[in-house]
């Protein structure tokens, strides 16, 4: 049976347009003990504003901006079998260093720029607009493309100003969706009132197990609205106090986790998250094929329920919130 790193490094040969090299077999013996892979394909949801269908995991990229040619080599195995498998949101920012640059090159080098949803950031510091409109530029610039799938105005960074400017950009076909972000709970009521009052497609914003807050108003307001949720941070981020890994390093999984496949505990935590109704895509950062088999993996098979998912949060304010 072929494992699971093979049926993507196979995507990504295919989509390079080279044979596989002989020393991947090599692969085999330590996936030999593995399950053989789900089948069936990847989860989607449709985004509400117009129907189009997405992969409900994509990928986080605030750490492409590679030091060593492996680093960098590293990420382009991952934004190849990202497409390659059927995914295809690639979420990054200006404020992310070197990562619009890096995910332009690396597309352009691969070739499957049609294949990805490209979403990026802007923001009008002051209410400058001219420096948010310099910004976008560049960020055309950056990712050598003639379209940005969506654009999002960085936590609610010079909404005013530059709403208008991005619906012009949209009425001209050089974006396609328009979305707002937040990584303040502080400003989540702001952005349910955005949600309600403006013609967006989007908003991204952190939601976690551990980390529920964007579920009492923004997600319902988002859901009652039509308007796509991108989660960012599904496990918790990478400071050690909120990931959830850190948190469940000496827990074995629960065999309740069986009911709706999750075959460890990323899994749990990425299908607790994609399955929130509100929810259309969780972009954790990955930077290693490892990664991106796993999390894909995560969206296929049975997804939790609503009496499942009351079951988890049980389980973990009982046992990890004090």
């Amino acid at each position: 049976m072929t494992g699971r790193r093979e049926v993507i490094k196979a995507g990504v040969a295919a989509l390079a347009g080279i044979q596989i090299a002989s020393a991947w077999g090599a692969d085999k013996k330590k996936d030999k003990d593995e399950p053989p892979p789900r089948p069936g394909p990847l989860m989607t949801k449709a985004i509400p504003s117009t129907g189009e269908r997405l992969a409900v995991v994509g990928l986080g990229t605030n750490n492409y901006s590679p030091s060593t040619p492996e680093e960098r080599a590293a990420r382009r195995e991952v934004l190849a079998g990202l497409t390659a498998a059927g995914a295809s949101v690639i979420d990054t920012a200006p404020s992310y260093r070197q990562s619009e640059e890096v995910i332009g090159d690396l597309l352009a080098d691969i070739g499957n720029r049609k294949q990805a949803f490209i979403a990026t950031k802007v923001t009008a510091p002051e209410g400058n607009l001219q420096r948010g409109v310099e910004m976008i530029e560049e960020s055309f610039r950056k990712l050598r493309t003639d379209v940005i799938d969506l654009l999002q105005i960085h936590n609610l960074n010079g909404v005013d100003v530059l709403f208008p400017h991005l619906n012009q950009l949209k009425a001209k076909g050089r974006i396609r969706y328009v979305g707002v972000t937040t990584s303040n709970s502080d400003q989540h009521e702001r952005m349910v009132g955005i949600i309600k009052t403006q013609p967006i497609d989007f908003v991204q914003v952190n939601y976690s197990l551990g980390n529920r807050e964007a579920a009492e108003a923004v997600l319902p307001a988002a859901f009652e609205k039509r308007v796509g949720v991108l989660v960012n941070m599904p496990f918790g981020g990478r400071n050690s106090n909120n990931n959830l890994f850190s948190r469940v390093a000496s827990r074995d999984l629960p065999d309740w986790a069986n009911e709706f496949d999750a075959r460890n505990w990323s899994q749990v935590f990425l299908k607790y998250v994609v399955s929130h109704p509100a929810v259309t895509v969780a972009i954790p950062g990955m930077t290693k094929i490892g990664h991106l088999e796993d999390n894909l993996e995560a969206i296929r098979g049975r997804m939790p329920d609503a009496a499942q998912r009351a079951r988890i949060e049980r389980f973990w304010d009982q046992n990890f919130e004090s």
